[in-house]
């Protein structure tokens, strides 16, 4: 689960390495975001010449949480990190062009088939 002014780490390339949860779209009656959740975030850290910079306001989407996620199975899965990959809101498709570590599988469902296909793993 992801609120406002949770810290992330970036699981691309764009150049940011951490951000800052600044909100969830959808209205004040949103307090959480879950896998496949697309946040706003501000970058708090990025790599030199790169093209995120530091206090840019970006959309991205929650890849891994560390709060575990219940499947239709029954089984639960769950990651060691809270990881957003930066996207463009309005085609889902990532800004970079590489994902680096797993990513659920639940994120096929939602439309996110260029991450999905990206990702070294899905889990």
């Amino acid at each position: 689960m992801i609120q406002h002014r949770t810290m992330l780490k970036s699981a691309d390339n764009s150049g940011a390495k951490k951000l800052q949860c600044i909100g969830l779209p959808g209205g004040t009656g949103i307090r959480y975001g879950r896998i496949g959740s697309i946040v706003k975030v501000s970058v708090k850290e990025a790599q030199p010449h790169s093209s995120v910079k530091k206090g840019e306001v970006l959309d991205a989407v929650l890849v891994r949480s560390r709060k575990e996620t219940r499947r239709k199975d029954g089984t639960y899965i769950r990651f060691d990190e809270n990881a957003v990959v930066i996207v463009d809101k309005k085609n889902k498709e990532p800004k970079a062009t590489r994902i680096f570590g797993p990513v659920a599988r639940e994120l096929r469902d939602m439309g996110f088939t260029k991450i999905v296909s990206l990702a070294p793993e899905v889990l």
